[in-house]
């Protein structure tokens, strides 16, 4: 089914205002101070869990990261079959194949239970934090040098900072995060889940597009060439001339 709107329409803007009296910013911007979003993002089911601080030193990320791991931890359902400590340290491992750069894994390991991906600084590279996740059976992945656009809580951040911060003018840093939380409660009441898409997958849809048949008519395809009728095409060749 398709529906067709003819003719221009109005597009929603940021704001409602009065007819002839648009919104008006204060023309002098004093700024007062920066805030910063501490992020945990499922993408699978699209919740995230955000805090928002004005500085961002170890002394807070940590203690944050590991209330909120524990939590998720503690929902998720115990490992079905229990492995040797052989077998649990070659599953391990196998997530850890193809890094360029890999830490020394501790001797002891529990079941791998959730893979965390994180950027590349240096905060998230401490020991001390290092052992913890480890003691917990979490395992830390880091995005490349440059390759923060592979970790896509930097798209639900967007999306939150947009909704928060478009076409506002706050005051102070408390109602920055004040408005980042309060958006991230909303989306958690209707999350959208996330799915990669990035140049790889871009090129598997267009080759799959190509291994696929179009149809006339429309942009639609098949997985499989439909059938000509066969009656058609004796006939066609039965009027095909000849020299």
């Amino acid at each position: 089914m398709k529906q067709v709107r003819l003719g221009r329409f109005p597009a929603a803007g940021e704001s409602w205002q009065v007819q002839e009296h648009p919104a008006k910013y204060p023309h002098e911007y004093l700024r007062e101070g920066t805030a910063k979003l501490l992020t945990l993002f499922h993408p699978k089911d699209g919740k995230v869990r955000v805090k928002g601080v004005q500085s961002c030193t170890n002394q807070v990320l940590h203690p944050w990261l590991k209330q909120e791991l524990a939590e998720i931890l503690q929902s998720l359902p115990s490992p079905a079959v229990p492995m040797s400590a052989d077998e649990t340290r070659l599953f391990w491992q196998q997530w850890r194949s193809h890094l360029s750069i890999k830490f020394t894994l501790p001797q002891e390991l529990p079941a791998l239970r959730m893979l965390l991906v994180c950027d590349n600084l240096a905060g998230h590279k401490t020991p001390e934090f290092v052992v913890w996740l480890c003691a917990h059976g979490i395992l830390p992945l880091y995005t490349p040098l440059g390759g923060s656009w592979l970790n896509m809580a930097e798209s639900i951040q967007r999306i939150l900072k947009r909704r928060a911060l478009a076409g506002q003018h706050p005051q102070t840093p408390q109602q920055i995060i004040d408005w980042l939380e309060a958006v991230a409660q909303a989306w958690n009441r209707h999350p959208t889940p996330f799915e990669w898409g990035g140049k790889r997958s871009t090129r598997r849809q267009r080759a799959q597009i190509r291994r696929q048949h179009q149809v006339g008519g429309s942009g639609a395809c098949t997985d499989s060439p439909i059938p000509r009728n066969p009656a058609s095409k004796e006939r066609l060749c039965s009027c095909q001339m000849t020299h």
